[in-house]
C-alpha cells in the first residue's frame, strides 16, 4: 500500500545517489527478453551510466524447474546486440548456495524462522500464512522454511512510485525463505545478493514492488545495507495481463535493435529527438546517458496500448 510517510526522504535518497552507485540487471532464464524485460533493462543500464556507476548483469537461475535452456545465453547475446553491456563478471545465483545458508543459519540463530508443513491446498483460501506452524512448530528436516513476521512497518520511499509501505505481519504474515523442494524462495536469494552484492541501487519493474517490503525486513534481520528502489512501469498485453515469457510474449529479436531501444526510451518519457530514430543502439544509449531523467519515467506501475504511445 502507499504511504505517506515513508522512512527516507527524497533528499537522503538525492545525497545516497550522488555516492557509491552500483546497480544490477537480474532476469531470470526461463526465456529469450521481451520488449517489457527490455525496458526494465535501459532504464537500469542509464540510471547506472548517467551516475557514473557500475552495472552488474545477474543471472536468476535458483529456481532450476523453470530454467529453460539456452535462455541465459540468449539474454547475455540480445543485451550485447542492444548496447546493453555491463561490468564485470555474470553473477549467477545457482553459484551462491553458501550466501543463502548462511543466510538460513543467522535467521535461525535469531529465533526467526520455523518449519511448516502446510501444503498449498490447505493455504489456498487465505493469502495471508494463518501461523498453523508458527503455533505448533516442528523440530526435523521436512516442510518449507518460513521466517517470523514482526508487527513492523516497513516503508521506504520508490524514486518512481513514491512512498510505499506495508505492515508486515498484517500485510504479508510468515512467508517462505526455502521451499519444501529445498530451493530458496525468491525473497531470500535476492535480499543477500543485493545486500552481501553491495548493490546500492535497484531499477526494476513495478510488479516487484509489493515484494519490496519483504526483502529490506530480511535484509534489516540481517544486518545488510538496503540499496535504494525505482520501480518502472511493467507493459500490459491487449489482455490487460503483464507481458511476459510465460504469456508468450514476442522475443525483440524479430526487430532491429536501434527501433527496440527507441520504443524502451519512449515508453520510459525520454522523448528521443527525431533525428534519432533508426540510428544504432550505442548512438541512442549514449544521448540517453547524457539526458537521462527519470523524474520523466511515467509514474504509474503499468503502460496498456503500449505501441500506439510510440
Amino acid at each position: 500500500m502507499k504511504s505517506r510517510s515513508a522512512s527516507s526522504t527524497a533528499d537522503s535518497v538525492t545525497n545516497r545517489i550522488e555516492s557509491r552507485y552500483c546497480g544490477r540487471f537480474a532476469p531470470s532464464p526461463t526465456g529469450p527478453l521481451h520488449l517489457g524485460s527490455l525496458v526494465t533493462a535501459v532504464a537500469s543500464f542509464l540510471d547506472a551510466r548517467a551516475h557514473h556507476g557500475e552495472w552488474q548483469l545477474r543471472i536468476e537461475d535458483i529456481d532450476g524447474p523453470r530454467t529453460v535452456d539456452g535462455a541465459a545465453d540468449a539474454i547475455r547475446n540480445s543485451l550485447v546486440r542492444h548496447g546493453l553491456e555491463w561490468d564485470g563478471e555474470i553473477v549467477r545465483q545457482s553459484t551462491h548456495a553458501d550466501r543463502y545458508d548462511h543466510a538460513i543459519a543467522e535467521l535461525r540463530r535469531l529465533g526467526m524462522t520455523f518449519r511448516c508443513r502446510c501444503s498449498r491446498s490447505a493455504l489456498s483460501g487465505d493469502p495471508i500464512y494463518p501461523g498453523t506452524c508458527r503455533r505448533n512448530p516442528h523440530h526435523d528436516g521436512e516442510g518449507a522454511i518460513r521466517v517470523r513476521a514482526r508487527a513492523i512497518e516497513i516503508a521506504f520511499e520508490d524514486r518512481i512510485q513514491g512512498g510505499y509501505a506495508q505492515h508486515i505481519e498484517r500485510d504479508v504474515g510468515d512467508f517462505v525463505i526455502r521451499r519444501r523442494d529445498g530451493l530458496y524462495a525468491y525473497q531470500l536469494a535476492v535480499s543477500a545478493d543485493d545486500g552481501d552484492g553491495r548493490i546500492t541501487h535497484v531499477v526494476r519493474g513495478a510488479d516487484l514492488l509489493d515484494n519490496t517490503p519483504r526483502q529490506l525486513y530480511l535484509m534489516q534481520l540481517l544486518g545488510l545495507d538496503a540499496p535504494i528502489y525505482a520501480h518502472v512501469p511493467v507493459l500490459l498485453g491487449a489482455d490487460g495481463t503483464k507481458l511476459s515469457k510465460q504469456t508468450g510474449a514476442r522475443s525483440i529479436e524479430a526487430h532491429p535493435a536501434g527501433e527496440n531501444v527507441w520504443l524502451a526510451l519512449t515508453l520510459l518519457g525520454q522523448s528521443p529527438p527525431a533525428t534519432l530514430r533508426g540510428a544504432i543502439p550505442n548512438e541512442l544509449l549514449d544521448w540517453a546517458t547524457r539526458h537521462w531523467r527519470i523524474d520523466d519515467v511515467p509514474r504509474t506501475t503499468a503502460i496498456t496500448n503500449f505501441l500506439a504511445l510510440c
